[in-house]
């Protein structure tokens, strides 16, 4: 069709001129004319079929195309159905062979259960020989001692009872006499090796952190060639690692928390991930110290939410995030914050104060130890210093500046921040463990007081100084309760570890109670 078009327009095309030549010149230039329309006319249809030809190859081709795919995807998808009929039958044979055994154990254990069931028999004729036996044995016994088996049993016991309890009280009294006079000598010596174990695990707890492998052929993609991928990390966190020959395990070390986290965090991501290079490091490095921020100011919020203070900086709630990774004295920073801070609000309202005011000084009163610049001042200085910076009431000041006496008391809750933050770090525990451990090891002291016979109830008291046992009158004796005492001390002494002393107190009361109608 198209050509046909091309091939009518080329027609009149040269008409029109060769009417138009005619018009003006000779005879001769009208046959010039037609010549010239003429070769117009074929050089049309020439380009028309070219044209065609053109269009048909490629329809060819898009159909080769299509008719590949159709077949690749024809092929791919009785593949898939082969693969699954290949599965079902390998499944059906599995299932096959797993019955066959199946029936094959149920014979065995039927068998195996007969055979139970004669030996059996066999025992239980064989005890009832034996019972009576001894029935016999035991009669002519209580012939020959005039006794009954019951009664003798019963005054050896006594007799047995009597004598332990007095080897018991003698021995008792010989270890207590022989203790008071090592006593002095024995107090120097454990407190000595106390010191000497415990500051370097004190050092160790502060400063070090372990990073666990999957597998030890990890480590050599940590170190890097040469040594270029440790050295990465190194200079983006500011964090030593060694590798040694400890199996599965590379340790962080850093005197600040705040950068062993980020670079434990960025060590699980590399890990994970598998590239770790110098450019990957420092990417990932990077992200983590953001996110660590963000978490450290969610940490924030969610303190001050959970101690109902209101209208603090963002920038101190970000410092009162930073507390959740730096430590005092084994303590954690923001555990001792947050307690301080309970114990504050439940004096004030005591004593008739503002028990939130209080609350928010007990929060503040150690943010100084989280600068994040280095200060000659000393950490109650600098918080209140901060705290002044960032609008904070004169009185929540004064209470952080003045809690060790650096600076004068000028408000009442003052003194009372200086008492909870005193109350808070002489808790026994407080300074070696984290307050799950103090709770988890207070639950073991009672549950350990009432797995005992006779035991009511029992409850540590006086932060873990004092395990109160309530015994039931009918079950324990007065004689009984000394006897408990003694052995519930003896007990938390060797299967037990904590500081300082506990007194154990056992309580036994009758009631007799009568109701009036």
């Amino acid at each position: 069709m198209i050509t046909t078009v091309i091939a009518v327009v080329c027609v009149i095309v040269g008409i029109f001129l060769g009417k138009v030549i005619f018009a003006k010149n000779t005879s001769k230039q009208i046959e010039e004319a037609q010549q010239q329309a003429q070769l117009i006319v074929k050089e049309g249809k020439i380009e028309a079929d070219a044209y065609k030809k053109e269009r048909e190859l490629e329809a060819k081709e898009k159909y080769v195309q299509l008719k590949s795919e159709y077949d690749k995807d024809v092929n791919n998808r009785n593949r898939k159905i082969s693969e699954g009929e290949n599965r079902i039958k390998q499944k059906e044979a599995n299932i096959g062979q797993k019955e066959s055994a199946l029936e094959k154990q149920v014979k065995e254990n039927q068998t195996l259960k007969s055979e139970l069931e004669n030996q059996i028999e066999i025992v239980n004729k064989k005890k009832g020989e034996l019972e009576k036996h001894q029935e016999e044995h035991i009669r002519r016994l209580e012939k020959v001692a005039n006794l009954t088996a019951e009664e003798a049993k019963a005054e050896l016991v006594e007799n047995l009872k009597h004598e332990a309890q007095t080897q018991a009280l003698t021995l008792q009294q010989e270890i207590i006499e022989d203790a008071k006079q090592k006593a002095s000598k024995e107090a120097r010596k454990i407190i000595i090796q106390s010191i000497q174990r415990t500051a370097a695990e004190q050092t160790i707890e502060n400063t070090v952190t372990v990073f666990n492998l999957e597998t030890d052929e990890i480590k050599g993609q940590i170190i890097g060639r040469e040594g270029r991928n440790i050295r990465a990390i190194e200079a983006a966190t500011g964090v030593d690692l060694i590798v040694d020959d400890t199996p599965e395990a590379i340790v962080l070390s850093s005197f600040d928390p705040l950068r062993r986290e980020i670079a434990r965090l960025s060590l699980t991501r590399l890990v994970a991930d598998g590239r770790i290079h110098p450019a990957r490091i420092e990417e990932v490095v990077d992200k983590t110290r953001k996110q660590l921020e963000e978490q450290i100011a969610e940490i924030g919020e969610r303190t001050v939410m959970e101690l109902g203070i209101h209208g603090l900086h963002k920038e101190l709630i970000r410092i009162v995030g930073k507390m959740r990774f730096r430590s005092s004295y084994g303590q954690n920073l923001l555990m001792h914050s947050r307690e301080t801070a309970n114990l504050c609000g439940i004096m004030a309202a005591e004593l008739g104060l503002n028990p939130k005011l209080a609350k928010r000084a007990g929060l503040l009163h150690d943010i100084g130890k989280v600068p994040d610049e280095e200060t000659e001042l000393s950490h109650a200085l600098l918080g209140a210093k901060l705290a002044e910076k960032y609008g904070e009431n004169p009185a929540v000041v004064n209470a952080i500046g003045a809690h060790h006496d650096e600076m004068e008391m000028q408000y009442v809750i003052s003194p009372i921040v200086q008492a909870c933050d005193a109350i808070s770090g002489a808790r026994p525990g407080a300074r070696r463990e984290m307050m799950q451990q103090y709770i988890q090891r207070i639950k073991d002291l009672e549950n350990l007081a009432q797995a005992y016979n006779g035991v009511e109830k029992a409850y540590a008291i006086q932060a873990g100084r004092e395990l109160r046992v309530i015994v039931e009158a009918e079950k324990v004796s007065d004689g009984d309760s000394d006897k408990l005492s003694f052995e519930i001390a003896q007990k938390i002494q060797t299967e037990m570890t904590y500081p300082g002393q506990i007194k154990v107190t056992v309580i036994r009361e009758k009631r007799a109670v009568n109701v009036a109608r």
